[in-house]
């Protein structure tokens, strides 16, 4: 059981200080506070939960007045769509990793972890090894909410910054005692669109050189070429946010053309979830109006 902690204030400054200024050298990602935000909104405003985090709430501190005082950001119509996403894409990430440890797999690797709680709430084997990836600034911003929140971290888990433009995944994860002959799951959400087609390449091959039954599961933004036009503009819309706080969208697929690059990259079974299947998964029967809307973005699993 993880212990009672006392909120703490570092998010909350972090929110009223540097949100929206671009992106500076030790500065820890905006758009990982705002995820771990919305899966706390989760936990509070929705029921049932499709995600259950009992960490959510709590590792964000006193950021988690905002969902209090600030309802809009949460309960508008974008709001619960942007939620149902990212809740949904957590949940399936860690229900591929619950199937993947019934297999024997004894390697998790949590790629661009930001304040994703699932190495601390492991469903792993006691004796699995757990990695957490992730930009040098935001993972030491990590470690001081994990330590200012009093959760214990695990003995098996390592914490690996690496900054995907500029260092060697392989390199960096070799050091830290990942073994390459064993099969490995990777979780990697909310990264991809955010990489140059270079670097998100690159780390594909990487884990699809991984033995038979490793898998990864992400996420990704449609090319806006295959979008109606509202979707379009609601696409260009968050670009333009994003893009403010200093992290702009670089990398678009069309479904086909992630499938290919997949398939030529080592991986064997691909299942790619749009809206209607998301919901169909985790939304169908609820008696609330969380769900996934629009076609900007997919949920993928993929193994070797």
């Amino acid at each position: 059981m993880f212990r009672q902690f006392r909120s703490h204030r570092y998010l909350s400054e972090l929110l009223q200080v540097n949100l929206f200024l671009p992106m500076k050298e030790r500065t820890p990602s905006r758009t990982a506070l705002r995820v771990a935000l919305r899966r706390a909104a989760h936990q509070l405003l929705d029921d049932p939960n499709v995600l259950d985090d009992p960490l959510a709430v709590r590792i964000v501190g006193d950021a988690v007045q905002e969902i209090h005082q600030k309802p809009s950001l949460h309960q508008s119509r974008t709001g619960r769509h942007l939620r149902a996403f990212m809740v949904a894409r957590s949940r399936y990430a860690e229900d591929q990793l619950s199937a993947s440890v019934a297999r024997g797999v004894e390697q998790y690797v949590v790629l661009g972890a930001g304040l994703d709680t699932s190495a601390f709430r492991s469903t792993a084997s006691p004796d699995a090894r757990i990695f957490e990836v992730d930009h040098p600034d935001t993972q030491a911003w990590k470690i001081a909410c994990v330590q200012a929140a009093q959760i214990p971290i695990p003995p098996t888990l390592r914490f690996v910054p690496v900054d995907f433009e500029r260092q060697n995944l392989p390199t960096e994860l070799a050091v830290a005692g990942l073994r390459t002959n064993r099969p490995t799951f990777f979780s990697w959400l909310g990264v991809v669109p955010y990489l140059t087609r270079k670097a998100a390449t690159q780390t594909f091959a990487f884990i699809g050189g991984f033995p038979p039954g490793s898998g990864v599961v992400f996420d990704y933004a449609v090319s806006p070429l295959s979008l109606g036009v509202l979707e379009r503009l609601a696409l260009e819309a968050l670009s333009a946010r994003v893009a403010r706080i200093g992290e702009p969208l670089q990398l678009f697929f069309t479904p086909e053309e992630l499938d290919a690059l997949l398939d030529g990259r080592g991986f064997r079974r691909i299942e790619q979830l749009a809206a209607k299947e998301i919901n169909e998964q985790y939304f169908a029967h609820r008696e609330d109006s969380l769900k996934v809307s629009g076609a900007a973005g997919r949920i993928v699993s993929a193994w070797t």
